[in-house]
């Protein structure tokens, strides 16, 4: 079960978001993750697999490991951490109290599309990225 991908959910029209899956896909150099928007029919179906109810204006990015959902703080911690090298070393922000993190992490959830702007619609990957969005 280790060797399944990972799948990240994200906000496809939001360019906070489109900006940290283009991150993630710079630094997985082994291919650990996969992508969905949270809006597309994959990422729905994804979530009612999985039991998880996301408002129609989604405000976090899911992460789904090895049969796990996790949302907010924790799953940005845990794609952090997946990336491996210098990144995992900010894993250690997991030892903060949740409440705390996600805090945080709704604060700049509310204003991303103020601070970042928003697309019309949602990306769409390179024939070279294609196999890693679902």
């Amino acid at each position: 079960m280790k060797d399944q991908p990972a799948v990240i959910l994200f906000d496809g029209v939001c360019n906070l978001c489109n900006g940290f899956v283009q991150f993630v896909i710079n630094h997985d150099s082994g291919g650990h993750f996969r992508f969905t928007s949270l809006q597309s029919e994959a990422g729905q179906k994804l979530l009612t697999q999985h039991g998880t109810a996301v408002t129609p204006t989604p405000e976090t990015v899911v992460l789904i490991e090895q049969g796990q959902v996790f949302t907010h703080s924790t799953a940005v911690l845990r794609i952090l951490r997946g990336l491996g090298g210098a990144w995992q070393l900010l894993y250690v922000g997991i030892l903060l109290p949740r409440a705390l993190r996600d805090a945080l992490y709704r604060f700049v959830a509310r204003h991303r599309y103020q601070w970042f702007g928003q697309q019309e619609s949602c990306m769409l990957p390179t024939p070279e990225l294609a196999q890693r969005f679902l």
